[in-house]
């Protein structure tokens, strides 16, 4: 495929891509109040100076850039910071998170239109691409009009690198536009190698250099008296398919782990009602979160079907298991229970962070269960050993510190980039 064919794809499918826009508002997946954004039109004024736009597809890859972004703004006072998002998730936790000097706008979607539309009103003296988003035009359009690119964290998944080496020479015309890649590993510095990347550097992973998940005090310290008596874990960022293997495992270790309270933080809490009605059904003694019910002595899983928190439940628990990865989702990061000294454990698919696994798995830091009895195996043992789970978490806590010189070379490289475009 070319870009001349691509873009007659667009063309051909744009009354649908318009009505499934639409479908997504309807269905709380897209801003109704600022859909316009996604056609390239601003919802604020472009501020004077000096503008970096970084591009994060969601919330994971936002929450990574953040240390990088204060580290842009402290360098130059009249710079500002202008990041993109795909996600009402991500755009809803960044109006929170972003600091003073930087804003959010949603990513246009990939026509030569929108695109157009969005880079003629923002015009940023340098593009950021987080991880691995690749959008023809938007990469195109930006290089078109000379902005310097630059891919930071770079990843490629198998299933990304395979589908992307099926496109011919749209790949290798895409990734050498961009001036600069940072890759988060050999395996990605590789495979964009391959693809045609020339100016690649493997320095390590910016998830590393992020600062530890933020929490509020006072609903922390509620649930930390709600559950003053309890042994507890935790199962986060869970999938369809999970939360039985995790019901099954609470059924199973409840004779034997006195008070045992299980907490379900679900990836997309708008599956609240599913999951909830299918632990009632199934006999459990259930509190909900988003409903503002109390975990009381009765409680047996505490389904927190909110967005946000997964800060304070890493700091209320010491036994871990990261969702996404007992079923084929690609599994989610690690890092962040890492980062909040919680003993990990993990299922086979960890497709979507490859190389954040290795490292973990290198250094000892985390427990891969393969089904439900290895699950119910690893979080009995590491619920009884207080020795084995502080050790575990200990060396977890130790691999995510490898990162922290990254942020400054990072920042420096991207003053060269604006200061050699002129």
């Amino acid at each position: 495929m070319n870009l001349f064919m691509y873009n007659g794809l667009l063309w051909l499918t744009s009354p649908f891509i318009k009505a499934h826009l639409k479908s997504r508002v309807t269905q709380g997946k897209e801003d109704a109040n600022r859909i316009y954004e996604r056609y390239g039109e601003p919802s604020r004024v472009r501020p004077a100076g000096q503008l970096v736009w970084v591009h994060a597809a969601s919330v994971g890859e936002a929450m990574s850039v953040l240390p990088l972004i204060e580290e842009l703004l402290a360098r130059k006072t009249d710079r500002f910071v202008l990041l993109t998002t795909g996600t009402v998730s991500s755009a809803n936790l960044m109006l929170e998170r972003l600091p003073t000097g930087a804003f959010h706008q949603y990513v246009p979607i990939d026509t030569k239109e929108a695109v157009a539309s969005f880079l003629n009103y923002w015009r940023p003296q340098v593009a950021i691409w987080m991880e691995s988003e690749i959008w023809p035009n938007l990469i195109n359009q930006t290089s078109i009009r000379n902005i310097p690119m630059m891919m930071l964290n770079a990843r490629m998944t198998t299933s990304s690198f395979n589908m992307w080496r099926k496109t011919g020479g749209l790949a290798k015309k895409l990734i050498r536009k961009f001036s600069y890649i940072h890759a988060q590993s050999e395996i990605a510095a590789d495979r964009l190698k391959y693809l045609g990347a020339e100016n690649v550097d493997v320095l390590g992973n910016l998830k590393f250099c992020s600062p530890p998940l933020p929490f509020r005090k006072e609903p922390f310290q509620a649930l930390r008296n709600a559950t003053a008596n309890r042994k507890m874990w935790l199962a986060s960022s869970t999938h369809k398919g999970e939360e039985a293997l995790i019901a099954a495992a609470h059924i199973d270790m409840r004779s034997k782990v006195k008070g045992l309270l299980t907490i379900i933080v679900p990836r997309h809490p708008d599956r609240g009602d599913e999951i909830m009605a299918k632990l009632n059904q199934a006999g459990f003694s259930v509190a909900r979160r988003s409903a503002g019910e109390q975990i009381t002595p009765q409680t047996e899983i505490y389904l927190a079907d909110t967005i946000g928190e997964l800060g304070i439940f890493y700091r209320l628990v010491d036994v871990v298991f990261v969702g996404g990865s007992l079923v084929k989702k690609g599994g989610q990061n690690l890092l962040e229970a890492a980062r909040l000294h919680c003993a990990i454990m993990h299922g086979p698919d960890m497709s979507n962070f490859e190389e954040i696994v290795k490292d973990m798995q290198e250094n000892n830091a985390a427990i891969q269960v393969n089904d439900g009895s290895e699950l119910i195996n690893t979080t009995y043992k590491l619920m009884s050993e207080i020795k084995l789970r502080g050790e575990l978490a200990g060396r977890a806590n130790q691999v995510v510190k490898t990162g922290e010189a990254l942020l400054g070379h990072l920042a420096k490289q991207v003053d060269e980039e604006i200061a050699g475009a002129g």
